[in-house]
Formats: C-alpha cells, structure tokens, sequence
C-alpha cells in the first residue's frame, strides 16, 4: 500500500486523518485488550526504575501515561503525525501530567536529542510503521545510557491453529470495514493488517535488536500471540 509519498509520509497523513477517532477504535476494535498489553509493558519496565522515558510513536500519548506509574522524572514522547500529538497533549492536559509527560512532534528515525540521555525507551504499535526499521531502532540505542532497557509492544502472527485462522479472518475481513465505518478513512485499516504481516516478527525481529545494538532481548507472546512485548538491554 506504500504510494509515491514513501512509507514515512503515508503513515504520517493516514494517522492524522483518524486522529479524532484513534483512542476510540484502539480499545473498541481490540476489546480493550490493549489496556493490559501496556500494562503488562510498563511492569517489564518497571525492573530498571528508569529516571528519563522516551516513548517513540507515542499517538496520543496512551503509553506515556501508564509510565506515570513507574515515578520518572521525565517522559518523552514523538510522533510524526502532528493531530496525534495535539490530541495526547489534551488528555495530559486534563490528567495534569504536563510537568511529568512532554511530547514532541518528530521523526523516530531522526531523534533529536543527545546520545546516551534516556534510562529507557517504549514504543507501543509503532516499530512496524517505521520506513527504515533497523534506522529506527539504532537511534533509539544512540539516545539511550548504557544497560538502559528497550522494551517494544507490537502486533504480532499467531501461530496457532485456530486462533491464526479467526485473527487473519478478523484482521482481513472484518477489522477493515468497522475501522472504515468508525473512522471514515479506509485507508488505515486497511494498512494495519498489510503492515502487521511484512513486519519481521518474533525471533526476527530479536536478531534486530542485537544487530542495532542491544543484547539480552527477550520476547513474551500476549493472547495467544496476537501481540508480544519484546525488550533489550543497550549494549
């Protein structure tokens, strides 16, 4: 589905279109199921008691703010799509977490801050929007500290039958039309499952994170492996 524009402006136009319905769709076409993915996230987080976060892709801002609970100093958040980040900034408005969260419009794959300031950095559902993945991650390591922990949530294939079965189904036939009907673009929802099935998955996408620099990866399947939570340590 990648046009003329390149991956990186796609992505950003396509979420800025379904920006006033991001948040809505995520917990409705999931079942709510995200909540304790990120839950489950931040927790493996937790282990490292990290000071600075940055949270990368972070859209609305959802994941930043379940690392409230961790007591950093200072989170961090980017996004590419300008409406994403106009909306996150509303609802940590309203949490009155703007001394704790700050987030910035910015490009994942051209970080700019300093290298070695961050103690950690997330990513929920982003990873697999990136035009160049290995860029990506090796920014991420740059800004990090060393022993600083990654910790990455994304969708993932389930293997299993027949759970793969009813996810492809759901994914491709279904998900599409509601994520259509709700958000008025089809577009979007049409791209979620296309990009879902070319990201490197799995063991995959651990050899990734070591060759962009980390070690000690580890990767921990969620609901039958429709989503896993991967993390790394910075070498």
């Amino acid at each position: 589905m990648v046009n003329e524009k390149g991956k990186k402006q796609q992505v950003r136009s396509m979420f800025n279109s379904i920006a006033h319905r991001y948040d809505f769709l995520n917990h409705f076409l999931s079942a709510g199921i995200d909540y304790s993915w990120r839950k489950k996230a931040i927790k493996i987080l937790g282990k490292t008691n990290p000071k600075k976060i940055l949270d990368v892709a972070t859209g609305t801002g959802d994941l930043a703010i379940e690392a409230v609970k961790l007591n950093p100093e200072k989170i961090t958040g980017i996004d590419i799509a300008e409406d994403m980040v106009k909306i996150g900034r509303e609802k940590i408005k309203k949490k009155k977490l703007t001394d704790i969260i700050e987030l910035q419009v910015g490009d994942s794959e051209n970080l700019n801050f300093e290298d070695n300031y961050f103690d950690a950095a997330i990513v929920a559902f982003g990873v697999r929007n990136f035009e160049n993945l290995e860029k990506g991650l090796s920014e991420m390591n740059r800004v990090l500290k060393k022993g600083a922990m990654i910790v990455v949530l994304e969708f993932s294939k389930p293997k299993k039958t027949p759970v793969k079965q009813f996810y492809n189904f759901y994914f491709k036939n279904i998900l599409p039309g509601l994520g259509r009907m709700i958000s008025g673009d089809s577009a979007a929802y049409t791209y979620l499952p296309e990009s879902v099935g070319k990201f490197p998955d799995g063991d995959d996408f651990l050899k990734i994170l070591h060759k962009t620099g980390f070690e000690k990866t580890k990767q921990t399947p969620l609901t039958f492996g429709i989503a896993t939570i991967y993390q790394g340590i910075k070498k």
